[in-house]
């Protein structure tokens, strides 16, 4: 008996010395968390990733360190290839547009089809609608990442070098870099545009030297990557996209750290995406100003001209539902519905 009671006393302080090392072992944090964005904090996009890594820093007292990585330099500049990357484990977090990800997770670009979201108080009502955005969150769960907040990327507007566009039909003929998603390829070239798809890094010297003659950016990029510069003398301010801007974490990294850090982690992604809004909004109050003080042709759409846009899209925009996520689509249109009549 006595051995018996010593042999399982040896056992039990073996035990007690054990699980706290393989605890500590799987949950051992790394030292640094690599996060992805397309662009630098020059940008508003860029300025809300880095808002973020420092919150989090700041607020663990170092215990998670996000290092982000501009430039989707991680994958080599290819933003399409972010989430896949994210799954093999070379990305830790995201800050970055759904839309970019849409070959490798179609469903989260619901946001982008073409005049979905009509202006900012449609945009609004949408990003703050709890049980859709729930939806939202559940559909990135299942993809593989924790959702942790979503701010806003900005409208996509259309500069060329050749002349206004003022209605679809000046789109014929017109080569234009699109990111690489099929729907905004196929946003161009139903109106007769020539769609090329590149990167953001590949398109400039593309733009220089006339290779192509248009581009699709919110006007904050056109300004603070002077794409003037590059040849683009006109614009049109017509509002067509605005993607969301989601912070999330890939699901092992989530799940291994504890439920404190998650909070904090949590709360850092929803004030850093509330304060990069306010930069996006303040950057689109004043844009038509400062593109037109460069000497850059700035055309902002009337009514009617919008409604030509939205009949012009209206097949791909049924075509692009459809393969998306109808249902949940169809909940957006009937929240910016209610926006109109508020």
């Amino acid at each position: 008996m006595k051995r018996r009671s010593l042999i399982q006393l040896a056992t039990a302080s073996v035990a007690s010395v054990a699980l706290p090392r393989y605890a500590f072992a799987q949950n051992a944090y790394k030292a640094e968390y690599k996060m992805s964005t397309v662009v630098p904090p020059a940008f508003a996009w860029g300025k809300g990733g880095e808002i973020f890594a420092n919150l989090v820093r700041e607020r663990t007292s170092g215990r998670i360190n996000i290092k982000q990585y501009p430039g989707a330099s991680l994958v080599q500049g290819q933003q399409d290839r972010e989430f896949s990357a994210m799954r093999q484990g070379i990305i830790d977090v995201l800050c970055g547009a759904p839309i970019n990800w849409s070959g490798t997770v179609r469903e989260l670009s619901a946001f982008t089809l073409p005049f979905l979201l009509p202006d900012h108080k449609a945009y609004d009502a949408v990003i703050n609608n709890a049980p859709l955005m729930a939806e939202y969150f559940s559909m990135v769960r299942k993809a593989g990442a924790e959702p942790l907040a979503v701010g806003e990327t900005g409208y996509r507007q259309i500069s060329n070098s050749k002349h206004p566009i003022i209605k679809p039909d000046d789109l014929k003929g017109i080569k234009v870099r699109v990111v690489g998603s099929p729907m905004y390829g196929e946003i161009m070239s139903s109106m007769g545009g020539n769609p090329t798809f590149m990167s953001w890094a590949d398109a400039q010297p593309a733009l220089a030297s006339g290779a192509v003659d248009a581009q699709e950016n919110p006007l904050e990029v056109f300004l603070a990557a002077k794409v003037n510069t590059l040849g683009q003398k006109y614009v049109t301010k017509w509002n067509y996209s605005n993607d969301i801007l989601l912070y999330a974490i890939a699901a092992p990294v989530w799940a291994g750290w504890t439920p404190a850090d998650q909070k904090i982690v949590r709360e850092a992604a929803q004030d850093a995406a509330k304060q990069q809004i306010a930069i996006v909004r303040k950057l689109f109050a004043d844009d038509v100003q400062a593109v037109s003080a460069l000497g850059v042709n700035v055309h902002v759409p009337t009514p009617p001209e919008i409604e030509a846009w939205q009949t012009a899209t209206r097949r791909t925009y049924a075509r692009w539902k459809a393969q998306i996520q109808p249902a949940f689509i169809g909940k957006i249109e009937q929240i910016v519905a209610a926006s109109r009549k508020a």
